[in-house]
């Protein structure tokens, strides 16, 4: 499935900022790779279970992830990003 377009909620912003420069440099790659294809299996994407139900996530690196949800059709909003402590 290809993206259109990526709403960025404000946590999102504050906690891509807090990353280090490495970090945002593998977020954008990701970024680049989730656009063509939000499923590409490099980006491990998973369906959230529990309190989170109805959220995805997908992997920046082996700790980090990008939490998400779909907002329509090709339309997704990025809600946070980090170590797994999103989840919370």
């Amino acid at each position: 499935m290809e993206i259109r377009r990526i709403c960025y909620s404000s946590r999102f912003a504050r906690a891509l900022a807090s990353l280090g420069n490495e970090h945002k440099e593998i977020v954008a790659e990701r970024e680049t790779i989730f656009k063509a294809n939000c499923f590409d299996p490099r980006l491990k994407t998973h369906k959230l279970k529990g309190t989170l139900k109805g959220y995805w996530s997908f992997s920046i690196t082996y700790s980090h992830r990008v939490l998400f949800e779909f907002l329509g059709e090709g339309v997704v909003g990025f809600i946070n990003v980090g170590d797994h402590s999103i989840y919370q």
